[in-house]
């Protein structure tokens, strides 16, 4: 593993000094005497990064005087510290792809065509809670929940509404689900096949990462050792048979979002991107036959360099470890590619035109670190979905970012700054920190079931939480800076009874399908679940039949058993 040696200036001695040593003597002596005028005229108090790394009044040379070439080289080139394309966004824009979903299939088709006709170029699908947590709209669990904060889907029929008119081999769909995420991906790619798709053309993400689930998020259905084994059949059967489909995106978004440090969001994600990694190498499979189809999904918070910084140092860290940890050959296994999105929980519902500011300097540290793929968070969202005016100036935002500013022009453009080049260092420094003490606890499964890495969260999003609360971190609008004028009145989304309208689909879906075929479908995957057969090609066939997605759930449910989370705290 290459040695990070973040601070050392590898001067010789005096007598030997070439003229490189010479100029940091210079330097150094003239940092020093700045330093004695600064120190002694100074007037605010030490400053942090988010991930209370004390930050320097200034950086110069002195702080980069390690730094390797081969540790940032140019775009495109291992170790892809730069960028993972030769030619950056002057080759091709990243994908703006705004996060939507709400009500039946049918209202989120009509968002969908609204988005596509207003410059958007990839579609994302927010599923409703009881979706997400693998329920029907019509079960007990669901009541009160379905279509509110995301489209209900609860089969194949649904899927077919979802992306009518939508043609399937010419847009990239993103799906944010987790525990059932095989079970929506299924009936994904059986509605490609009712549009007559090869599904070798089908493009798109699911993100089906279930460790982060545990750890942060709590959207699981299995416990971790089946959950885990349904992942590695996705990827095992997608390399053969939908090569293009991303079969993971390994999220540090959530992980950020429930109080995860920039530092603890890259160091957790890589660690699950690794254990994904080593579980598809422990059921043989080639690492350059799944690993090039792995992806990722960033948080992208206030701190506007430390972003940066924590994009460039996830890409240098991921093609390390393939390289030298997994043995990957394929240049592609060592590509990290990633989507990101501006961070929702920094939205505030006190003056909410401020998050229209912070989600644009947010979304210009996604592009300045080489985002590939792009959502920004809509100003109501932390009041209620998004109106479509609201999502009209959240992609906006993106737009005029890409064809007004200028910053797609240069990749890189902070590459050698001499604070961005030591911030990215740093956290690389932290991240492997992080990684040997997740070795030393037993690895990151281990680290779930004795509750290290909930706990490690949870201190982090209380200091935060104690941080604002002390007016120790600035929240324009919420604990400082605030108005005694009457709060601003935004026009807000609202769901209709979607639950009636779903429920009325079901009872005519089981009426209509054919019932036997399904009950045989569901019997056989049951006994696939008892055995070590790879269980896609079954799941599949049970979306073919029509069966509902919990009727799946339980199926494998019958079989594996829940997730009971047990108590840490």
């Amino acid at each position: 593993m290459t040695s990070i040696k973040v601070g050392s200036s590898g001067t010789a001695g005096l007598g030997g000094l070439d003229e490189s040593a010479r100029e940091n003597e210079r330097l150094r002596a003239e940092v020093a005497e700045w330093k004695k005028k600064y120190e002694s005229a100074r007037k605010r108090d030490i400053a942090f990064t988010n991930s209370e790394r004390e930050l320097a009044p200034l950086y110069t040379a002195l702080d980069t005087a390690w730094l390797d070439a081969d540790d940032l080289g140019v775009p495109g080139i291992y170790p892809y510290t730069r960028g993972i394309h030769p030619t950056g966004y002057r080759g091709k824009l990243w994908t703006m792809r705004q996060f939507a979903g709400f009500g039946s299939a049918r209202d989120t088709n009509e968002r969908y065509k609204f988005l596509l006709a207003h410059g958007q170029t990839g579609l994302s699908v927010a599923f409703d809670f009881p979706t997400l947590m693998g329920y029907d709209s019509d079960h007990a669990r669901s009541e009160g929940e379905v279509g509110k904060c995301g489209v209900a889907i609860s089969s194949l029929a649904d899927m077919e509404v979802l992306f009518d008119g939508i043609p399937l081999d010419k847009v990239s769909t993103s799906m944010t689900i987790n525990g059932p995420a095989v079970i929506l991906y299924c009936f994904y790619l059986a509605a490609a096949e009712k549009q007559g798709v090869d599904l070798a053309k089908l493009r798109g993400t699911i993100q089906n990462d279930i460790l982060k689930e545990y750890m942060a998020q709590h959207a699981w259905v299995y416990p971790i050792e089946p959950a885990l084994r349904l992942i590695v059949d996705c990827f095992e059967w997608s390399a053969e048979h939908v090569p293009q489909w991303n079969t993971i995106s390994i999220s540090g978004y959530h992980i950020r979002e429930a109080g995860a440090t920039a530092a603890q969001e890259l160091a957790f994600t890589l660690a699950d991107g690794f254990t994904y990694v080593e579980r598809g190498i422990a059921r043989g499979l080639d690492v350059d036959s799944f690993a090039p189809r792995l992806s990722f999904f960033w948080d992208i918070h206030n701190d506007f360099f430390e972003e940066i910084a924590k994009l460039r140092a996830a890409r240098r860290i991921w093609a390390r470890h393939m390289r030298d940890r997994y043995g990957a050959k394929d240049p592609r296994s060592l590509v990290m590619r990633f989507h990101s999105q501006t961070a929702g929980v920094t939205l505030t519902a006190q003056q909410p035109m401020n998050n229209v500011v912070r989600v644009a300097y947010q979304a210009m540290a996604a592009v300045l670190g080489g985002t590939q793929s792009l959502h920004t968070n809509s100003m109501d969202e932390t009041l209620a979905l998004p109106t479509e005016e609201s999502v009209q100036v959240a992609l906006r935002t993106q737009q005029v970012l890409a064809y007004e500013t200028g910053v797609p022009n240069v990749m890189d453009p902070l590459g050698g700054s001499y604070y961005v080049e030591a911030l990215t260092s740093h956290l690389e420094e932290e991240a492997e920190s992080l990684f040997a003490q997740i070795d030393e606890i037993g690895g990151v499964v281990r680290g779930l079931e004795t509750g290290w890495l909930q706990r490690k969260i949870a201190e982090s999003a209380a200091r935060q939480q104690w941080e604002i609360e002390q007016h120790r971190r600035v929240i324009v609008g919420v604990n400082d800076l605030v108005t005694d004028e009457p709060e601003l009145t935004i026009q807000l989304l609202k769901i209709g009874d979607t639950e009636a309208e779903q429920r009325e689909r079901l009872s005519s879906l089981r009426a209509t399908r054919d019932g036997a075929l399904a009950e045989r479908r569901l019997n056989e995957l049951r006994e696939a679940a008892r055995t070590n057969e790879n269980m896609m090609p079954h799941i599949l066939d049970a979306a073919r039949a029509y069966c509902t997605l919990y009727e799946i759930r339980a199926a494998m449910e019958d079989v594996f058993g829940a997730y009971r989370e047990p108590v840490f705290f």
